[in-house]
């Protein structure tokens, strides 16, 4: 007696799991969406002039430079506890916005709290953050 078999080519997939498959795929794509890249603590750089004298504006411009610990305006190091009271007496001559511009040189061995740290005090003894990525030189080569 030969063994009948049943063909069923024709097979449907259950109905009641593709609800549930399109409901995660929807959910995993707007979580994958709706993420913002971090933006980190917000600051207000100000815009680039042309000024006709430049020396004139790096005299008045206050230069803070960091590195590992240590902390120095215009060259001359400061103590961490006395950086905001020297700063302030720095920028108490200056009403304007442009004028209180500090420019902030660090070194890439500084720490990000200590950088953070410095950069808030600026902010409160009422300077305008600006940071020098680089800095151009021309070099003159001799013939």
């Amino acid at each position: 007696m030969p063994i009948r078999r049943k063909n069923n080519l024709l097979v449907e997939p259950p109905s009641a799991a593709t609800g549930d498959i399109a409901f995660n795929l929807i959910v995993f794509f707007l979580v994958c969406a709706s993420v913002q890249p971090d933006s980190g603590r917000k600051q207000n750089i100000p815009s680039s002039e042309t000024v006709d004298s430049k020396q004139e504006q790096k005299d008045e411009n206050i230069e803070v430079s960091l590195s590992r610990t240590t902390v120095s305006i215009n060259g001359d190091p400061v103590k961490q506890d006395q950086f905001v009271p020297r700063l302030k007496a720095k920028l108490a001559g200056k009403p304007r916005p442009e004028d209180r511009v500090v420019v902030v040189k660090s070194k890439p061995e500084t720490p990000y709290q200590f950088w953070i740290a410095v950069t808030t005090g600026i902010e409160e003894a009422g300077g305008v953050v600006t940071l020098q990525l680089e800095e151009e030189r021309t070099v003159t080569v001799p013939d």
